[in-house]
């Protein structure tokens, strides 16, 4: 089957989120199913974030050695898997240790699609890491409208997400079977050095521009459905509304925004979003009713859409290392957050109520307007290596 490069990279995108986003849609129902707390629940899902951040710390010299190809493969294949393994597990610490090897697979996934779409930015000459991370929230839109359903129609967890782990394994072996990795940017392939990808100092500086939309999108996917439940006694329906508006807001900026960001610019676009986050998150620790709640989740994933791409880009651009070096590092330290976030959101909403694990993000925003500067003020990557344009 030929199919462009990026659009390859886009299935990628799409495959990973979708791989994970169902176990997400379906929190509420494994936190009742255990009897956990929203502490207990929120120091369970850590595992998620320990597996990215050993994975993010040195997956670069494995990626090498099997690959783009492979790697992609025995990601996307195992990651809903593991998901599917979730409900068969009995208490809180096996589930534990199974999102540990979750986020291991997902982990090399993030680094490895994000340097191919960079890559393959340089062959088009056009900016697609917006629409790429687009496709993410796609996936995850779609695996947020079939977790609803399938709580709304009483469809087991274990149905569920062997159904979609099926669904995964076809579609990956189909859509990155021809995959063929682009060169990089200084003309190798996944040429970073072996070892820990410590961040530098100008990574640094973006990891606290990336730090905010990760927190902010890790709150309104991991709690929004449990805020809805809590708050305002919602059903199933309406609650995994509240987690289809975050996706649906986050997939459809990020398809259509890359146009922006060449008018304006990557600041101008990164002040905008924040700013809407800001706004996004009052109305939810505010929200008098489920409507305003709604639209605050909405303004939320509209927010934190294309913040932290931005940065990736700019990360991958950089020339002082190479950028699966760079990304790693960014990734890695702006993932250190769903290794605190997750418990840290939790007991504040056991102690102090869910509303207020919203207002907490807000020092976050403030964080990355003071660094936002260190974003490129252009627009248009650097092209390396052209390519048909009718490819494009």
């Amino acid at each position: 089957m030929k199919i462009a490069p990026q659009h390859r990279v886009f299935a990628g995108f799409f495959l990973f989120a979708f791989a994970v986003g169902g176990l997400i849609s379906r929190l509420a129902d494994i936190q009742t199913a255990h009897g956990m707390t929203e502490g207990a629940l929120g120091l369970t899902i850590i595992g998620t974030s320990l597996g990215i951040l050993v994975s993010l710390s040195g997956s670069a010299p494995v990626i090498r050695w099997l690959g783009v190809r492979t790697t992609l493969h025995i990601a996307l294949i195992g990651m809903p898997v593991l998901v599917a393994v979730v409900p068969l597990m009995p208490n809180a610490p096996a589930i534990f240790f199974v999102l540990v090897g979750l986020g291991l697979l997902g982990g090399a996934a993030e680094v490895t699609v994000n340097v191919e779409a960079d890559r393959i930015e340089a062959q088009i000459g056009r900016r697609l890491m917006n629409r790429a991370h687009g496709f993410w929230s796609l996936g995850f839109f779609a695996a947020a409208v079939i977790g609803a359903s399938m709580r709304q129609l009483g469809v087991p967890m274990l149905a569920h997400f062997w159904a979609v782990a099926a669904l995964a394994a076809i579609a990956t072996t189909v859509l990155m079977g021809g995959l063929t990795p682009a060169p990089g940017r200084g003309g190798g392939s996944l040429d970073a050095p072996a070892g820990l990808a410590l961040p530098s100092k100008a990574i640094l500086a973006l990891c606290a521009v990336g730090i905010a939309p990760i927190l902010i999108e890790g709150a309104g996917t991991d709690w929004s459905v449990i805020y809805m439940r809590d708050v305002f006694a919602s059903g199933p329906l309406v609650s995994g509304l509240s987690l289809i508006l975050v996706s649906l807001a986050m997939t459809v900026a990020r398809l259509t925004i890359d146009p922006v960001v060449e008018r304006l610019g990557p600041r101008t676009v990164a002040h905008v979003l924040l700013s809407v986050s800001a706004i996004g998150l009052t109305a939810i620790g505010l929200a008098p009713d489920p409507m305003v709640a709604l639209t605050g989740f909405a303004l939320l994933g509209l927010g934190a859409s294309a913040v932290y791409p931005l940065a990736v880009s700019a990360a991958a651009r950089r020339t002082d290392r190479p950028a699966e070096t760079n990304v790693a590092s960014l990734a890695q330290t702006t993932f250190l957050v769903f290794f605190v976030g997750p418990p840290l959101l939790g007991f504040i909403a056991e102690y102090f109520g869910i509303r207020f694990s919203f207002l907490v993000c807000l020092p976050a925003i403030a964080l990355a307007f003071v660094f936002v500067q260190r974003l490129a003020p252009d627009a248009g990557p650097v092209v390396r290596t052209p390519i048909d344009p009718a490819h494009i």
